[in-house]
C-alpha cells in the first residue's frame, strides 16, 4: 500500500497545499524528462510477494508485529491487514542467472518467515485469496496499526459520504456483500513485478504491459473462490476494484482500474492524467525537495493493474519503473518466479518490435483480454495482434511463451534459465493446472471443505513442487 504518513486527519488547508505541491512536482517531472535526468541504464526487476499467516486450524492469525519484531528483516514488511506481510527481492539487472538469484533469495527470506511463523505457532501460505478468510475476519481490528491504513480508510469513506461498500461479482455463482470499511482489500494478496526500463523506453514497455496482462494472467489464476463462493478464475480482480473506491459514477471514483489508454509519447501523460483526474486522498506534507513525495504518494493511492513508479536509487538518481500488479501469490515460489519470467520476456519482446504492437491491438480489446482472463483463466478467448482471436492457451503455447523466450535471452538471461523457469508455465498450460484449477479440481473430488482445500494446498506448496505436479 506504500509509503508510511505521519498523521490521519486533514484539514481543507491540508488539502489546497498538497494539490498545490502537486502540481509544481508535476512539473517537475516534466523537466526532469525534458533534461534526462531520469536514468537512462539497463533493466532491472524486483518481486514483492504478499502471503497468509494461518492458525494450526488454517484460519487467518492477526500476528504479524510479533512476526515482523522477531524477524527484524527488512525485506518483510507489514500489509494492509494484521494477518498478512509482504515479502521483497533485492533489485537485480536483468541478466545471465538474474530470475534465478531472485528465487534463492526469496526461497531464503520464506524458509527464515516460516520459522518463525511456526515458533508462534502459525505457518505462511501464498495463495491469491485464503479459502478460510470470513467477512468476520476482514474488520478494523485486525489492520495493521499504521496512519496510512487509517486515514485511508477514513478518507474513502468519507469520498462516500459514509455509504458502505457494495460488492456484486457474478463468475460460476453470485457474490454480494457489503462492507463499511477498506478491508476487503485485504483478502487479495498478489505477486508484483518491478520492471526498471530506460526511460526512453518506458512509453512501449508500458503499452506492452498492458498488451501482455491478459494472457500472462490467463496462465497464472490462483484466486477461485471468495466466502464460499465459485467465482472468477481470479476473484481478486473484480474484488479490489469494487473493494477500493469513494462510491461514484465518475472516472475518478475507480482507483482500480485498467487504466484509460495507452501511453502515446511520454510517461509525462501518466502522471498528468493522476494530477487532472484523481481526487486527492491522503494531503500529507513533505518539507524535503527533489524527491517527489507528493507526486509518488498520490499515486500510490491509484492502483492501476500496471502502474509506473519514478524512483531513486541509493545514491538518489531518479528512475521509471512498471509495477505490474495483475498476478496472485502462490501457487509454489518456483510457480511465481516463471510467472515473472513470462511477464518480463514477453513484455520486452512485444516492447521491441519494429511495429508498436499497440498499433495493432486497440487498447479497449486488451483490456477486454485482461477481463476475460480473470473471468475464465486459460479457457478465454482473447483478441491477439491483427484481429485474430483465440484461446488462451493456443496464444500462450504457440505466441506468447516463445516471445517471451526470445525477450529473455535479448535482455541477457542465460538460455537455460529462461528454458526452466518457461517451462513451468509450459507445463502449466498444456495440463490445464494452474492454481486456480487445482483448487476447482480439489472441491470437486472432495467437495467444498476451505479447511481441508487449504491445509492440502499448504501442504503442496511445502513440497516446493510447481502446482502443475500437486495431487488432487
Amino acid at each position: 500500500m506504500g509509503q508510511e504518513i505521519n498523521r490521519v486527519e486533514f484539514s481543507d488547508a491540508h488539502f489546497r497545499e498538497f494539490e498545490s505541491r502537486l502540481r509544481r512536482e508535476t512539473g517537475e517531472f516534466d523537466e526532469w524528462l525534458a533534461s534526462d535526468r531520469i536514468e537512462h541504464g539497463g533493466h532491472v526487476f524486483g518481486l514483492e510477494a504478499e502471503a497468509w499467516l494461518v492458525d494450526h486450524n488454517h484460519f487467518p492469525a492477526p500476528h504479524n508485529e510479533a512476526l515482523l519484531d522477531r524477524l527484524a528483516n527488512p525485506l518483510v514488511v507489514a500489509e494492509l491487514s494484521r494477518f498478512n506481510v509482504e515479502l521483497n527481492s533485492t533489485p537485480r539487472a536483468l541478466e545471465r542467472a538474474a530470475l534465478c538469484g531472485s528465487e534463492e533469495e526469496l526461497r531464503a527470506t520464506w524458509r527464515e518467515c516460516q520459522r518463525v511463523a511456526h515458533e508462534m505457532g502459525d505457518a505462511l501460505v501464498l495463495i491469491g485469496i485464503l479459502p478460510t478468510i470470513r467477512n468476520a475476519d476482514l474488520c478494523l481490528a485486525n489492520m495493521s496499526p499504521l496512519n496510512r491504513y487509517y486515514a485511508l480508510n477514513d478518507q474513502l469513506l468519507r469520498r462516500r459520504l459514509g455509504r458502505p461498500v457494495k460488492v456484486d461479482i457474478a463468475g460460476r455463482e453470485r457474490l454480494t456483500v457489503t462492507h463499511t470499511d477498506v478491508m476487503l482489500e485485504a483478502a487479495t494478496t498478489s505477486f508484483q513485478v518491478h520492471l526498471k526500463v530506460p526511460v526512453e523506453d518506458a512509453v512501449r514497455h508500458y503499452n506492452a504491459s498492458l498488451i501482455g496482462s491478459g494472457p500472462v494472467l490467463a496462465a497464472s489464476a490462483n484466486s477461485p473462490f471468495l466466502f464460499g463462493r465459485s467465482l472468477w478464475e481470479e476473484t481478486r480482480v473484480p474484488l479490489f476494484e469494487q473493494a477500493v473506491g469513494v462510491g461514484g459514477e465518475d472516472a475518478a471514483s475507480a482507483r482500480v482500474t485498467f487504466g484509460s489508454g495507452y501511453l502515446r509519447n511520454s510517461v509525462a501523460e501518466y502522471f498528468h492524467e493522476n494530477l487532472e483526474r484523481y481526487h486527492i486522498l491522503l494531503p500529507t506534507l513533505f518539507e524535503r525537495a527533489g524527491r517527489l513525495d507528493h507526486l509518488r504518494l498520490h499515486n500510490g493511492t491509484i492502483w492501476r493493474w500496471n502502474r509506473l513508479l519514478p524512483g531513486f536509487d541509493d545514491a538518489g538518481r531518479a528512475h521509471v519503473r512498471i509495477e505490474h500488479r495483475p498476478l496472485p501469490a502462490g501457487p509454489s515460489i518456483v510457480d511465481m518466479i516463471a510467472n515473472a519470467a513470462l511477464y518480463v520476456g514477453f513484455t520486452h519482446f512485444l516492447a521491441t518490435l519494429r511495429e508498436p504492437p499497440e498499433a495493432a491491438l486497440p487498447f479497449g480489446e486488451a483490456r477486454s483480454n485482461f477481463y476475460a482472463a480473470a473471468r475464465l483463466g486459460a479457457g478465454a478467448r482473447l483478441r491477439w495482434l491483427g484481429g485474430a482471436v483465440a484461446d488462451a492457451r493456443s496464444l500462450l503455447l504457440e505466441e506468447a511463451l516463445p516471445m517471451a523466450r526470445h525477450g529473455l535471452m535479448a535482455l541477457g538471461v542465460d538460455a537455460a534459465e529462461a528454458a526452466r523457469y518457461l517451462e513451468v508455465v509450459r507445463m502449466r498450460v498444456q495440463t490445464g493446472r494452474n492454481g486456480a484449477a487445482w483448487q476447482r479440481g480439489f472441491v470437486d473430488r472432495h467437495g467444498h471443505d476451505p479447511l481441508r482445500l487449504t491445509a492440502a494446498y499448504l501442504e503442496n506448496q511445502r513440497s516446493g513442487a510447481p502446482v502443475h505436479e500437486w495431487e488432487l
